[in-house]
């Protein structure tokens, strides 16, 4: 059993507003106090070590001016007795009792803990101790280099040493008075401030690390769990190698002990705000919430598919949010209202959508009811788009739309998308036959669309359930076979579903898929077919053409592959393949002979085509005007002037442009004279009729005229036996193609071809 939901306040900050309010003003009231604490933590320990620093600033002046005086009172007693006649006449003879003697005398004198003599020979006489090895030079070093005062280390002390030399007036040596700085020294010391600030004397190397001899720069430093403020400076020496430094510390710990009662009574005061932030937060986020807490009540409500209303009841932030909470669920449902018919329906025309149309079909199909699906699209609806622009394609569909309920005011009509509608029709007093051509006469009639004159057409496909489909997917599929049929066999027609349309489209399905295979496993293969020219009497040029060696099916006609190539786009990649090898092959033949690659739609208006032009050429290295492309008249039924831009792209890129299947398309002398091809190719329909109809030898005499007219060359096509070709020759035709002269060849039997020709002009 589920518990019951408490309404109550929670702490859980994720399910409750009001504590996560009251968690964050307390979290941040809580961060404003540690701040505080620390800032004043910080802000003592800036003031203690200030404080510290200054006191070792005056220590240090203090122990530099005590130092001063003791160097100048030794340095003072060493030249009183330095200036002494004895002394002199002593040290001068090597009299070292009466030398020792002198020095004990003033060592009780001054109660100073050495004195002795250095001579200029290195030796030392009086120092009470033993000297280290090497003392003695290290001492005459530095007196020679002018160093006559410093700390001087010997036997585990140290000490203050002044020397004074002794001169006759020629220099005999140096008299040095040294007192020892000991523990009560540095006591004495370290009282001369307030603080007790431990000076002591220490090798360099035995500072911590990080220490650094400026006597403004003091660093804290670790030991035995306290913080410590150390201080080094240099000290000069007098006679040694290892440098030393005066050291004044003093404990950071012990200074800020004294603070610590007034941080524990700020950390007590921050708590005890803490605690009154967290509960007046708590009673301001309860006032806040219980307005949003109705809010979040109608909010699920609304979420549950309910309709909710939340009372107003104040004026402020909150009032505020609940009308605008009101106005946007009236304003939810009414957008849903819309979402739920914009789901189901076209935007542009008002009909039923795709959507919809398989929901109606399954919904008829599941009650075993037959109807009838008709599937529509638009005949050259692309050309209005292009020529009148979007506006007017809009504006037509709009008008199909209302023609087809007028048609069939009865019928569930839908707009597939693009240019295509369904329609299904149940029992009716017409046929789907009737009904089909009904829809077919009212589509086509004239039509005034934005102030432009169209005449619409349309190709219909129909499907009769459920015979022709068990279920929406497979009838509507059928359908547009049918329609697919229609549109094939010539526009402005209708055709029924039929079982083999269907095997057709697998068969169609599969040969795509398999072309694909080719593309990449290379089964595709260039014939060449060599153009005759009958004046040179010679091979001038082969028109490449395209084979499938399929590895089951055998060789496929091109009749096959090549409309499903164009209907797929796959002839784009195919027919760039085809010129690169073309260009690849006509590159060995000799230089007179071109090759002539054929040119689909499709690939025409493809705007890659001038790049792989140029590319190929490029990478065969064959020269632009031996490549001959070849077009049909069919690109000129729309768009003329940027088929013939595009014509004038390719010539300047120096390759000959052909027009093929002459006369059985969109001939037009406008064409011909906006464009000056280099080649006509006559039609081999016109061919076959030469023995049999003196008019198809008008028909070819008057086309090889005006091709003279125009500068152009003609090439018949289907030229199989000599008849023909004495009525070519006669008419002035200047090239044949066909069986007569040559099958189309493999690339390899070319070579033989040319040897032939070669042996004949010989004879």
């Amino acid at each position: 059993m589920r518990p019951a939901i408490r309404r109550g306040w929670t702490l859980d900050p994720r399910r409750s507003l009001s504590a996560r309010l009251t968690l964050v003003y307390a979290a941040l009231f809580a961060l404003a106090a540690a701040l505080i604490l620390l800032g004043a933590r910080w802000g003592i320990e800036r003031y203690a070590e200030r404080a510290i620093n200054a006191e070792m600033q005056a220590g240090a002046k203090a122990f530099g001016r005590v130092t001063a005086m003791r160097y100048a009172q030794l340095g003072d007693a060493g030249r009183v007795l330095a200036s002494d006649f004895g002394f002199r006449a002593a040290v001068a003879t090597g009299d070292a009792p009466t030398i020792g003697s002198a020095l004990a005398s003033l060592k009780r004198r001054f109660d100073l803990e050495q004195a002795f003599v250095v001579d200029i020979d290195g030796q030392v006489t009086g120092f009470d101790g033993q000297l280290s090895e090497g003392k003695g030079d290290r001492l005459l070093g530095a007196l020679d280099g002018g160093v006559d005062r410093g700390v001087l280390r010997s036997g585990g002390r140290v000490y203050n040493a002044a020397a004074a030399p002794i001169e006759t007036p020629m220099l005999l040596g140096w008299v040095v008075f040294a007192k020892e700085i000991d523990a009560a020294e540095m006591r004495e010391l370290g009282r001369l401030t307030s603080m007790d600030l431990h000076p002591a004397i220490v090798p360099v190397a035995d500072l911590p690390a990080g220490t650094t001899l400026d006597a403004r720069d003091a660093k804290v430093i670790a030991r035995d769990g306290e913080r410590i403020l150390l201080r080094a400076s240099p000290v000069p020496v007098f006679g040694g190698r290892t440098p030393l430094a005066l050291t004044l510390e003093y404990s950071l710990t012990a200074a800020l002990a004294g603070y610590q009662p007034m941080l524990w009574s700020l950390l007590g005061f921050g708590l005890l705000g803490v605690a009154i932030a967290a509960l007046g937060s708590h009673v301001v986020a309860q006032r806040i919430t219980r307005p949003i807490k109705a809010l979040d009540a109608a909010a699920r409500r609304v979420s549950a598919g309910e309709s909710a209303q939340v009372p107003v009841e104040t004026r402020d932030e909150l009032g505020r949010l609940a009308g605008s909470f009101n106005r946007m669920v009236v304003a939810i449902e009414d957008r849903e209202q819309r979402i739920a018919h914009m789901a189901f329906h076209d935007s542009l025309t008002g009909l039923a959508n795709r959507a919809l149309l398989r929901e109606h079909v399954a919904r008829l199909l599941a009650r075993g009811q037959g109807f009838a699906l008709l599937c529509l699209d638009l005949d050259n609806f692309k050309v209005v788009n292009d020529t009148l622009g979007h506006p007017t394609g809009d504006a037509l569909l709009c008008e199909i739309a209302r023609r087809l309920q007028a048609a069939c005011p009865d019928a569930f009509i839908a707009r597939l998308g693009g240019d295509e509608f369904a329609l299904v029709a149940e029992e009716s007093a017409r046929t789907p036959d009737r009904l089909g051509r009904d829809l077919l006469a009212a589509i086509s009639a004239p039509a005034t669309v934005n102030g432009h004159r169209v005449v619409p057409g349309t190709s219909i496909g129909i499907a009769i359930a459920p015979h022709d489909g068990a279920n929406a997917t497979d009838l509507q599929k059928n359908a547009d076979l049918a329609l697919y049929r229609a549109k094939r066999e010539g526009k402005g027609g209708l055709r029924f579903f039929e079982s083999a349309m269907d095997e057709e489209a697998q068969k169609r399905r599969q040969m795509e898929l398999d072309l694909h295979d080719a593309m990449r496993e290379g089964q595709l293969f260039l014939m060449f077919q060599p153009l005759f020219d009958l004046g040179k009497g010679r091979v001038s040029a082969f028109e490449a053409l395209m084979r499938w060696q399929h590895p089951e099916r055998g060789l496929i006609s091109p009749v096959d592959f090549i409309p499903l190539a164009e209907d797929t786009g796959l002839i784009v990649p195919m027919g760039a393949w085809a010129i690169r090898e073309a260009c690849r092959a006509a590159r060995q033949w000799p230089d007179h002979v071109r090759v002539a690659v054929n040119v689909s739609a499709v690939q025409f208006r493809n705007p890659g085509l001038n790049t792989v032009v140029m590319q190929a050429l490029a990478e065969s290295g064959l020269a632009p005007d031996r490549l001959e492309l070849e077009i049909t008249e069919s690109l000129f039924i729309d768009n003329v002037e940027g088929v013939l831009a595009s014509l004038h792209s390719l010539r300047a890129l120096g390759v000959r442009v052909a027009l093929d299947d002459f006369g059985t398309g969109y001939s037009s002398l406008s064409y011909l004279r906006s464009f000056p091809f280099d080649k006509i190719k006559i039609d081999r329909s016109f061919i076959i009729d030469l023995l049999s109809s003196d008019g198809a030898t008008a028909i070819i005499k008057s086309i090889t005229t005006l091709a003279d007219a125009l500068g152009m060359e003609t090439t018949a096509e289907g030229v199989e036996n000599v008849g023909q070709l004495d009525i070519l020759r006669e008419q002035g035709c200047s090239h044949i193609q066909g069986f007569y002269f040559s099958r189309p060849l493999p690339e390899g039997a070319i070579a033989e071809l040319f040897a032939e020709e070669r042996a004949r002009a010989a004879a």
